[in-house]
């Protein structure tokens, strides 16, 4: 299970309730022991169960059951039980049902485009973007790699890949940087992007690690792969990762056609997967 950060769980609550629960202080609700659910309304990728469960035990109450993120939950299964003060269950409600419902679409669409992928090979990566909403991206990595992806990029201190827009200040259109860059940074994998098969192959030379396909149609990944596949030394020859466009529907084609990389954006964009949330009385069960 990954950490949860104390100032994590402080900001949601900070967002949310910034002087309490006002509602339930006035009902004259503080003190009342009670407990609360969440169950899966349709199938899912639990995701962020941790941070919700962090963020109940935070404000006093006790986590009974938490399913794993990762697990797949179907439709009725229980996701998140918790039982204390009443005051507490209401302060974190909705917080922790929100959260839930974002990160499991974006787990389960992250999901869908794993499985594809590898129903043609089990060794492919299902990498996503650095897209998610700013101050969001460290609770979407949770969501992502529940869902079976990893990170693309996790941030730009660690990474490097070469656009074609920093090309564009570099003599002979970059392939001197790509050397130097290996031997500046000889623990790092070298990534470069591309838009056409030509540009391709004109960096073969350079021995970059990985050659980025940016928006190619099926066939000219196909036809990249053919020409990588009859050369003489294909020890040197780069890894293929596609990026643009790729979501559930069209990965296994991708992968066929010869990319060992998938880099997508789209489990971002996915529909919350709904949960079903029951507060009781405890004095009522």
């Amino acid at each position: 299970m990954l950490h949860v950060p104390t100032g994590l769980i402080e900001s949601i609550l900070a967002e949310d309730a910034p002087c309490g629960d006002l509602t339930t202080r006035s009902l004259g609700l503080c003190g009342q022991e009670a407990r609360i659910s969440f169950t899966a309304r349709m199938p899912q990728i639990v995701a962020c169960s941790e941070v919700a469960a962090a963020l109940f035990r935070h404000v006093g109450a006790r986590v009974c059951f938490s399913a794993p993120a990762g697990q797949w939950a179907g439709e009725g299964e229980s996701i998140l039980r918790v039982e204390g003060p009443a005051e507490a269950l209401f302060l974190a409600w909705k917080q922790a049902q929100t959260l839930m419902e974002w990160a499991g679409g974006i787990a389960s669409d992250a999901h869908a485009i794993v499985q594809a992928a590898r129903s043609v090979r089990s060794d492919v990566a299902v990498a996503c973007t650095r897209k998610a909403p700013p101050g969001m991206r460290g609770l979407a990595m949770r969501s992502i790699m529940a869902g079976g992806a990893v990170m693309h990029r996790t941030d730009l201190s660690e990474t490097v890949l070469v656009f074609p827009e920093h090309r564009a200040f570099l003599p002979a259109g970059g392939h001197a940087a790509v050397a130097r860059l290996k031997q500046i940074l000889p623990e790092r994998k070298i990534v470069v992007e591309v838009t056409s098969i030509d540009e391709a192959m004109s960096f073969l030379k350079d021995k970059p690690d990985i050659l980025q396909l940016e928006k190619f149609p099926l066939q000219a990944v196909s036809e990249l792969k053919g020409m990588l596949d009859d050369l003489e030394l294909p020890e040197q020859v780069p890894l293929l990762a596609v990026s643009g466009a790729v979501g559930p529907d069209n990965a296994a084609d991708y992968v066929r056609a010869g990319a060992s990389i998938l880099v997508t954006s789209h489990p971002y964009f996915a529909k919350p997967r709904d949960i079903q949330v029951r507060i009781d009385p405890i004095s009522s069960i």
